[in-house]
């Protein structure tokens, strides 16, 4: 009964693992006027949502008044290493149509308008 119980947790660990979404954890992004970020990607409900946990400018770092804020909104995964959903960009305080696709340690992320005709892109890399 033991051996019984211990396999199925180990089993239950290993499908909780397998099920964790890729794209979960912190990434840098690139510099925007100046400053960048490290962005804290976590489940939120079925989707995935990035927080502002840490924020650097060229004196290093620093305590922006967005830490804390969510800057990639509900981005549902489309099974491919694709997503959609929306992203806040801080430096005009403006919600764009989002877009990212993982690539290994790379995330690229869209800001779209126009009904996703017209795209600023950036490339963020995976910190942790």
């Amino acid at each position: 009964m033991k051996h019984l119980l211990a396999g199925m947790a180990v089993a239950l660990g290993l499908a909780g693992a397998a099920s964790a979404d890729p794209v979960l954890g912190v990434w840098k992004t690139q510099p925007d006027d100046g400053s960048y970020a490290h962005v804290q990607m976590a489940k939120c409900g079925a989707a995935v949502c990035g927080k502002i946990a840490r924020t650097f400018n060229s004196e290093g770092e620093y305590k922006s008044p967005n830490l804390g804020k969510t800057l990639v909104i509900d981005m549902v995964p489309n099974g491919d290493g694709s997503y959609e959903g929306k992203v806040w960009r801080p430096s005009n305080n403006k919600i764009y149509i989002g877009k990212m696709d993982l690539a290994g340690s790379s995330l690229a992320l869209r800001g779209c308008v126009a009904g996703g005709l017209i795209c600023s892109k950036q490339t963020w890399t995976r910190v942790q």
